[in-house]
């Protein structure tokens, strides 16, 4: 009975897991409200949930708001580039189909264009917030490394997509999803995302006592 009530036992440590979840979706949501800022807020979200939740360091509002303040300004930039980037495409994309309405060939050229250049920016968004979280770039150098790391590891690319897009599926459907849905998001596409990450990263100098530094990330 009395480890029942052990505070560090399965099930209380999985119930504190998943109210860190819920916490961390409720102050993604906000952070997210003004639009510019979803960039930073999403990497923020997937560093919390990996070191927090995955890992088991520090404390989950304390390391989400950690990364966003970090990732601030290039987070912005990032989220403004696609956000004018879906504006350029909505009018192209309207464009080549009036032109198509009017028999035109170079319409149907125009929406292809309009296709590929649609699924490298969906392929790029889909990791570039779990990269910035990770790695310390400049903006130019977040979306060379991004679309390198993409299209290289195609599938996990895809593979986080499907999950991207089941998530705001289930929120479409079920509003209160919101309030779990983006960390749980987070932290399955962090099962595929961080088997690439480690390919990345550098081999450890020496041990965490050796260093000083404690290498969750390696783990």
């Amino acid at each position: 009975m009395g480890n029942l009530f052990n505070l560090d036992n399965g099930f209380f440590s999985f119930m504190g897991k998943v109210w860190d979840m819920i916490v961390l979706s409720l102050i993604w949501f906000l952070c997210c409200l003004p639009i510019v800022t979803i960039g930073p807020a999403t990497s923020a979200l997937y560093y919390a949930i990996v070191k927090v939740i995955r890992r088991e360091r520090g404390y989950a509002i304390r390391e989400f708001f950690h990364s966003f303040k970090d990732n601030l300004k290039v987070g912005i930039v990032s989220t403004v580039v696609f956000l004018v980037l879906a504006w350029i495409l909505y009018v192209d994309y309207n464009y080549a189909q009036a032109l198509m309405k009017e028999g035109s060939k170079t319409g149907t050229i125009l929406i292809s264009v309009f296709n590929g250049i649609t699924i490298i920016a969906v392929g790029i968004l889909a990791m570039i917030y779990p990269v910035l979280s990770r790695f310390t770039l400049g903006v130019r150098g977040l979306f060379k490394t991004t679309f390198l790391m993409a299209f290289k590891h195609i599938f996990t690319t895809i593979g986080v997509i499907v999950i991207i897009a089941v998530s705001g599926l289930a929120i479409y459907i079920v509003m209160p999803a919101i309030f779990i849905v983006p960390a749980l998001c987070c932290l399955i596409c962090s099962f595929l995302i961080e088997k690439v990450f480690k390919k990345y990263m550098p081999e450890p100098e020496g041990t965490p006592e050796e260093t000083g530094k404690d290498q969750w990330y390696l783990e």
